[in-house]
């Protein structure tokens, strides 16, 4: 079952695409989506506007980032974990 976060990425990805969500799944890779090194940029963005987080600036780079931006299911992860990090007293 998808959640808000993984719907949320889902939409901005699709967006950033210009494809159905419905072609987008957590297995897929944003390469294989057609998108290039400026819409992760744009992603980027959306996602920290969206989910009200930072991240990492070399998040385009993963040898250089814990957060890596390479397909869905990283994406939502790594989201996942900045938002859990926020949460006081973790």
């Amino acid at each position: 079952m998808i959640d808000d976060i993984e719907k949320g990425i889902v939409k901005i990805l699709a967006q950033q695409a210009l494809i159905p969500e419905t072609d987008i799944t957590l297995e897929s890779n944003l390469n294989d989506l057609g998108l290039d090194s400026l819409s992760v940029v744009e992603i980027i963005f959306s996602l920290e506007e969206t989910f009200d987080i930072t991240i990492p600036f070399n998040a385009n780079e993963p040898s250089k980032s814990e957060f890596i931006i390479d397909s869905v299911s990283t994406i939502v992860s790594g989201v996942k974990t900045l938002i859990a990090d926020k949460v006081p007293g973790k």
